[in-house]
């Protein structure tokens, strides 16, 4: 996955206030058969925090050049970016184009998977330890009260999970208040993770 890092965000408003809006993420994994899987990454930024990250990056309008670097940007009419990133195959394939140990695929009997998370090493993903001075932290803090990180696996059916499951069984998910992701704080598991059956 390839999620904003928190240092990038604390490098960019080094000098500003806090601004409100600045990010919520949705991370969706799909199963699409027993061997393969969608990815899909959607990321909205809020306008006043978009603006200055593309006013760093040295843009006259914003292409997402540096937001969005392997996905689909798209501007709202109220200058709130969303950056949506898709990628799709083979177990093996994903694991080789995502560039991270963090998702896992685990046979878990006939047509079943189990996918899984750990939630120490989504930490490092978005760089929860960059921000270590108190000016920093207090910048963190304030960006993202009350933002969260959703997570979702879905196929058939869901089996087994440690995950909130949908009403109709076929996906389950998790919401992550990025306060507690950043902090190591709150009731969170080690590994989020669900046994889906693939269609």
């Amino acid at each position: 996955m390839r999620l904003l890092s928190l240092g990038k965000i604390v490098a960019t408003l080094a000098l500003a206030a806090a601004l409100s809006a600045c990010l919520d993420a949705t991370v969706d994994v799909a199963l699409t058969s027993p061997g393969a899987a969608r990815v899909s990454i959607v990321e909205t930024m809020g306008a006043d925090f978009y603006a200055m990250l593309d006013t760093e990056a040295g843009k006259d309008e914003g292409d997402g050049a540096e937001y969005c670097l392997h996905g689909r940007l798209r501007l709202d009419g109220d200058g709130s970016a969303i950056c949506t990133q898709v990628e799709e195959g083979a177990f093996e394939t994903l694991a080789a184009t995502r560039r991270d140990p963090g998702l896992a695929f685990t046979p878990a009997g006939p047509n079943r998977v189990r996918i899984s998370l750990p939630l120490a090493l989504l930490r490092e993903e978005i760089g929860a330890g960059e921000a270590t001075d108190s000016e920093g932290r207090e910048t963190i803090a304030a960006l993202f009260a009350g933002r969260t990180l959703t997570i979702r696996f879905s196929g058939k059916s869901i089996v087994a999970t440690n995950m909130d499951p949908a009403d109709d069984g076929k996906s389950a998910q998790r919401v992550l208040p990025f306060l507690d992701l950043i902090n190591g704080t709150g009731d969170l598991p080690k590994t989020l993770y669900a046994v889906v059956e693939a269609p």
